[in-house]
């Protein structure tokens, strides 16, 4: 009998959660880099993204944790969602930073008040006027985001092993073994010569008679 054995397929959930985590590790790399540019220090306010990255680091290394882990993957959601708000806080902060530079700009100096409110605000997100960057709190936030998807993903792996667990307890254990049409035909035959024969099967001794 020939054993077949089938070959691992990378789990598409597991490979999701892998590129999520990378994605946040990318985001909180570029956002510190920036921060470290821009000498993101001077006073308390500007140590806020600071403290923010420190948070998502934290949440990071509490995904990367053994999962399945329900309080956990709540925690980790959690500190996600502090660190986001935090990127939504910076990016207004930022955005009012540069409304107020608005009229110091000399291209605006003289048609800043005759501007439409959604355009100044545009001009101010889109560091058009004003000398603070709104793209490092927003890194912040989409690094938050990644991570937040990825515990959905861990969710998802957590509940199917359980599953797999509780139908097949011993998986590892059971050889990956697959009926072929020779061995079909062999079974068969092992059940039909004892009927020819006299209807006993071989196992099994007749007494005689007397």
């Amino acid at each position: 009998m020939t054993q077949v054995r089938h070959a691992r397929r990378a789990d598409p959930l597991h490979l999701l959660r892998g590129s999520l985590s990378a994605l946040t590790v990318l985001g909180i790399v570029g956002t510190a880099f920036e921060l470290a540019t821009l000498h993101h220090w001077n006073g308390a306010m500007q140590l806020v993204p600071w403290a923010a990255l420190l948070v998502l680091v934290a949440a990071l290394v509490l995904h990367a944790g053994p999962a399945g882990l329900a309080p956990q993957t709540g925690l980790v959601r959690a500190l996600a969602l502090l660190v986001l708000a935090a990127s939504l806080f910076g990016v207004m902060e930022h955005a009012l930073v540069n409304y107020d530079a608005g009229p110091l700009d000399q291209r605006f100096a003289e048609t800043w008040d005759a501007l439409s409110p959604w355009l100044r605000y545009w001009y101010a997100i889109t560091r058009t006027v004003g000398p603070a960057p709104t793209l490092a709190p927003g890194m912040l936030g989409q690094a938050a985001t990644t991570l937040i998807l990825a515990t959905i993903s861990q969710r998802a792996i957590s509940t199917e092993s359980a599953t797999r667990h509780r139908r097949h307890p011993y998986v590892s254990r059971l050889p990956d073994m697959a009926c072929t049409r020779a061995d079909a035909v062999v079974a068969a035959t092992a059940v039909a010569v004892p009927g020819q024969l006299g209807g006993h099967p071989p196992t099994r001794h007749r007494r005689p008679r007397w």
